[in-house]
Formats: C-alpha cells, sequence, structure tokens
C-alpha cells in the first residue's frame, strides 16, 4: 500500500480474468497502432473534408468498361451532382492500386498491365496543351511544353513523378518519357495519384483521366471518357473540396461502401 494514501469505504478489486482482458486490449491497440506507423497504413475510410467524389463502378475485375458520376458530400450523405457518364479502363480490367483506400484480395496493379488502379485515391494537377482551363474552370493546372515528363520507367529514380528538364542538356531517356505529344486524347489530363508516395518502381505509372481515342477502344491502364465528359469533370473540380476518385468491381463496391464511408448502393444506383 503506497505512504499516505487513505482508503475510504470498501474498493473492490477487478478479478484476475478483467485484469488480463484489459491488457490484451492494451498490447492490441499498442501493436495496432505501432504496425500503422512502422508500415504506413492507409486511412480505413474517406476523409470528412473530400467534398466532392468522382465513383466509377466496374461490371467485374475483367472489364474495360463501366460508369462514373460525380458526387458531392451533403451532411453526412452524398448526393449526385452529375448524371453518370460511359467511361473506359485498361483493356485487361482492373487489378488493387496504392492510394488512400485499397484491398489486398485479388490482382494486384503493376506496370504495363493494361489494367485500371482500383480503390480510391486523391487527384493531383491537371495537365494540359493549352495555357488556361475550359471556362468556368477553377483548379491548378500546369501547360505542357517541350521540357515536360512524366516518368514511367521503373529504373530511373523519378518513377512516377512530372519532371521539368533542361532542353540545354536533356537527359539521355528524355525522348522516350516527354509529354508534348501533340495527341489529342492527351489534351486533358487529369492525375489519379495511383502509386504516389511514395512511388514504388513497377507497381504502376502515369495514371490519369483523359480523353478516349474512341468509342470502344480501352486505355492502357487509365480511365478515359468522352471530351465533354472530361470537360464537364474539369469544370466540377475545386482544389478547396479535396476531389477523390473511387474506382471499384461492383461486388466490392457493394462489400466496402459503408465501412469506407462511400456513396450508398441506392444513392449510387445508377452506377449499377
Amino acid at each position: 500500500m503506497g505512504r499516505g494514501i487513505k482508503l475510504r469505504g470498501h474498493v473492490p478489486r477487478p478479478s484476475a480474468g478483467r485484469i488480463r482482458l484489459k491488457a490484451v486490449f492494451r498490447r492490441g491497440l499498442f501493436a495496432a497502432a505501432l504496425l500503422g506507423a512502422l508500415t504506413g497504413a492507409p486511412a480505413q475510410k474517406i476523409d470528412g473534408s473530400v467534398k466532392q467524389l468522382i465513383v466509377s463502378v466496374a461490371p467485374s475485375w475483367t472489364s474495360s468498361s463501366g460508369k462514373l458520376q460525380l458526387f458531392e458530400r451533403d451532411g453526412k450523405t452524398w448526393r449526385a451532382a452529375a448524371p453518370p457518364v460511359r467511361v473506359l479502363y485498361g483493356r485487361n480490367g482492373l487489378a488493387w492500386g496504392r492510394g488512400v483506400l485499397q484491398g489486398e484480395n485479388g490482382p494486384q496493379k503493376v506496370e504495363r498491365d493494361k489494367r485500371a488502379p482500383a480503390g480510391v485515391f486523391a487527384l493531383g494537377k491537371i495537365y494540359t496543351y493549352d495555357t488556361a482551363l475550359p471556362d468556368g474552370a477553377d483548379y491548378p493546372f500546369h501547360t505542357i511544353t517541350e521540357r515536360d515528363a512524366w516518368i514511367d520507367d521503373p529504373t530511373l529514380p523519378e518513377y512516377n513523378r512530372h519532371v521539368i528538364i533542361d532542353p540545354r542538356n536533356p537527359p539521355p531517356w528524355f525522348e522516350k518519357q516527354r509529354m508534348r505529344l501533340n495527341d489529342p486524347p492527351h489534351r486533358w489530363l487529369v492525375e489519379i495519384r495511383h502509386n504516389a508516395d511514395p512511388p514504388v518502381p513497377g507497381a504502376g505509372s502515369a495514371i490519369f483521366f483523359h480523353i478516349q481515342r474512341g468509342p470502344d477502344r480501352p486505355s492502357a491502364g487509365c480511365t478515359v471518357m468522352s471530351q465533354s465528359s472530361i470537360i464537364q469533370l474539369i469544370r466540377w473540380l475545386r482544389a478547396s473540396a479535396r476531389p477523390h476518385y473511387v474506382l471499384l468491381p461492383a461486388d466490392e463496391y457493394r462489400a466496402r461502401w459503408k465501412v469506407w464511408g462511400l456513396p450508398s448502393p441506392e444513392e449510387a444506383a445508377a452506377l449499377f
């Protein structure tokens, strides 16, 4: 008994079983916190500060097309901000990517697998050949010039990063990595931050929303759509709303929407 401590009345002592249970619980919490700190484990739910959500649902893992819809947070629920549009994914379907939220069971995204990354992802900048965004748009952007590159070579230290080179002394890899292609489908590139924080060599790179090459031509891994659809998306985006992108096969969406804080299947019924 500690010196100077006075007992007032009877204080019941907890049972040995309860003491052991509490000790196990505390160790479990400590282990979980330590594991998260050491592994950089992602969050388990979309943060409340995210006010804009781009949601796309594919029929299955092997689907190369699906639907996409814009949602805005309305208190504790999500409401559709526009009708759904048809989009195309990688020609080999989907695979789990590396983003804010992702799964473990199922195919995993790797470089040049021609699959679109599934999960929840933050958005980066818009990259464009133009010197201004479409009328009504207000979002960070970068005008692509002859100096811009996006690295998709896993052997380079700048893998999956935007790089601006010195045109007077271009690196030997520049011609294969340069962005300025004068290619109409790449006029608007909205960065989907897959494998970005930090990039893991070989886990996939250069994932964007951009214009489709044709109504039935899937991509090499991006989510692509008509020109009118991507302009609508660009005009809607606001950096202050912290827009995120959700791409999931239908069964995975139904299994995860509640835990991840996504629009309910009823709110997103038009995507199924």
